[in-house]
């Protein structure tokens, strides 16, 4: 049984350095007005991607940089020790038909939150199995009608299954069963992996309370208006725990699907633009801020978003509330 493994968590699989490597981007009063979703084969500079070299090797990471600089915030640029631990192992898990891990995963300093991932295998394999990975809103425990399996301590929507006063309780274990169905997805062959969003940043806005602060404070995270915001802090976070499921032998780690609903639909497709291990992304309901385009009159609008969350994305976003024309960018890309 696994019980310990250490990782590097490399930033080659997700370039992220920008910052350092490319010129200062623009202030938003000298970005273009553009009134129509832009051109994604067109540089900054109004120039047209001739080639795949030109667009995999210049206008890809031209555009990684830019989501992250007006709109995400920057991730981390620092290499991390990722290390991973099994909580609990349940070799005939569901009647039999599955094993039940619950692996702890640490990075960063000391004091960093952890991430307590459930993943469930298909007892019965003929060769390696594709993995799906999501975060949960309301813990690993309200999935699975197990005792072995932790009750999240960071503060929780009082919405959900046996949430008191913003924090989990037992009264929520296995409440929530049919919302991942993952007795039915192991049958059709595929592991499933999950752990709750505010192991790595709680949905508040008060961003204080998660990883950020620990990773910024130890000089791994940059600070300032462009900083993450808590989507891509729970992208960040879906990236670790992607460093462990790599390296599970059960698994094939070219067979990475990421999957989330609205916010976490959000940081699902940013995870797969961002992480080349990830092979589909599955966003449901994403809206603004995911597959729904800012601009535009219909859903959401990034005016709402930014004042109804905040600290979902970087503060450079707000500055275009009420000006998504002048967006280098668009979903569409």
């Amino acid at each position: 049984m696994l019980n310990r493994r250490t990782f590097l968590a490399s930033m080659a699989c997700t370039p992220f350095a920008f910052a350092a490597e490319t010129p200062a981007l623009p202030d938003i009063t000298k970005l273009p007005s553009v009134v129509n979703l832009p051109d994604p084969l067109l540089f900054l500079d109004g120039t047209k991607v001739a080639d795949k070299a030109a667009w995999f090797h210049k206008r890809r990471p031209e555009l990684k940089q830019l989501f992250q600089h007006y709109m995400y915030g920057y991730y981390p640029t620092k290499t991390v020790e990722v290390t991973s631990k099994v909580l609990s192992h349940d070799p005939k898990a569901f009647a039999g038909k599955g094993i039940l891990k619950e692996i702890e995963i640490s990075f960063g300093p000391p004091s960093t939150p952890t991430i307590k991932m459930l993943l469930a295998i298909p007892a019965e394999r003929k060769e390696k199995v594709p993995v799906f990975i999501g975060m949960n809103f309301a813990g690993n425990h309200v999935l699975v009608d197990d005792a072995a399996i932790k009750i999240p301590t960071a503060w929780m929507y009082d919405r959900y299954p046996g949430v008191v006063n913003n924090h989990a309780s037992e009264k929520g274990r296995g409440a929530q069963k049919d919302t991942w169905n993952i007795e039915e997805t192991l049958a059709e062959g595929f592991a499933v992996a999950t752990f709750y969003a505010g192991d790595v940043d709680p949905d508040v806005k008060d961003k204080r309370m998660g990883i950020q602060p620990h990773l910024e404070k130890a000089g791994i995270a940059p600070t300032g208006k462009n900083a993450w915001g808590t989507v891509a802090a729970w992208s960040w976070g879906i990236m670790r725990a992607i460093d462990v499921l790599v390296n599970q032998p059960e698994l094939d780690p070219k067979r990475v699907i990421v999957v989330g609903h609205s916010r976490l639909g959000k940081t699902a497709l940013l995870t797969a633009a961002f992480d080349e291990r990830v092979a589909m992304a599955i966003p449901n309901q994403a809206g603004c801020g995911g597959t729904a385009p800012s601009r535009g009159k219909v859903g959401e609008s990034v005016q709402r978003i930014n004042t109804s969350f905040p600290h979902w994305f970087n503060d450079a976003f707000k500055e275009f509330n009420t000006q998504t024309d002048k967006l280098p960018f668009d979903q569409n890309c």
